[in-house]
This record gives C-alpha cells, sequence and structure tokens, in this order.
C-alpha cells in the first residue's frame, strides 16, 4: 500500500497501491495544506476585527446620536402655589397671571380645575382670609 493512505493522507483522488509519492511530492502537499490553514486563521482573523472595528463604529456612532438630542428644551413641570384671598379678590383675578393657554383647553377648564382642587363649588364661594391653592407651569427649577 501507498505510503499517503497508509498515513491518512488522502486528498480527493484515488491513489492506487501502484503509485507512490515521492518525498518533495509529500512536502509540496503538505506545505499546500498548511498554506490553507494559515489563509484560514486570516481570514477568520480579518472578519472578527472588521466585526469589532463596525461593532465599536455603531456603539460610538449611537451614543453621539444620544448625546446630539436637542438639549435647549427645559422641563415643564407643574407647580402648585397658595394664594391668601384678600376682600374684593376673585377666582379670575387671583389666577390669571399663572394661566397658561398651552396647558389647558380654555381659562374656563383652568378655573374648574381650581374649584375642583380646593373643593369650591363655584368661583362666588371664595371669602377674605382664606388660602386657595392654584396650579401654574414653569421650568423645572
Amino acid at each position: 500500500m501507498n505510503a499517503a493512505v497508509l498515513d491518512g493522507r488522502f486528498d480527493g483522488r484515488f491513489v492506487d497501491a501502484t503509485d507512490s509519492f515521492s518525498r518533495s511530492e509529500r512536502r509540496i502537499r503538505e506545505n499546500r495544506k498548511w498554506r490553507m490553514q494559515i489563509v484560514r486563521r486570516q481570514r477568520i482573523a480579518l472578519g472578527t476585527i472588521i466585526a469589532v472595528i463596525l461593532s465599536a463604529v455603531l456603539f460610538i456612532g449611537a451614543t453621539l446620536m444620544i448625546k446630539a438630542q436637542n438639549n435647549d428644551t427645559a422641563p415643564v413641570v407643574k407647580y402648585y402655589t397658595v394664594v391668601n384671598v384678600h376682600a374684593g379678590d376673585t377666582l379670575e383675578s387671583l389666577s390669571k397671571e399663572r394661566f397658561s393657554e398651552d396647558h389647558y383647553d380654555s381659562f374656563e377648564s383652568y378655573i374648574n380645575e381650581i374649584l375642583r382642587i380646593n373643593h369650591l363649588d363655584s368661583p362666588e364661594d371664595l371669602k377674605a382670609g382664606e388660602n386657595v391653592i392654584i396650579p401654574y407651569y414653569d421650568v423645572y427649577k
């Protein structure tokens, strides 16, 4: 039998028992297999390096996009203040300066919220000396 067949080295073609490989042919075949293994390792290493670089670029890009969001707008928060009612004050006069058209449909809905918060049935129920809770919106402090 052939030495290549006995050693388990068979490159895919039929090897006859009479066909023998010279030492240089075996060395050439071994070198070819060794070079193919090196090329395979290089391709895997190159693919891994490309994947790592692409992941890093995507991560950095996403981070920059998050930081690039518009920070010009300050958050607006709903606050409550307590106002002391004096003689001659009306609910409309107390709440007019704190009304925000951006947050309420109408001035009447704003007055209704104040009535609900203070458990009042009508704006005429205000009495001098009482405290009234009035909501308003302002930039977060």
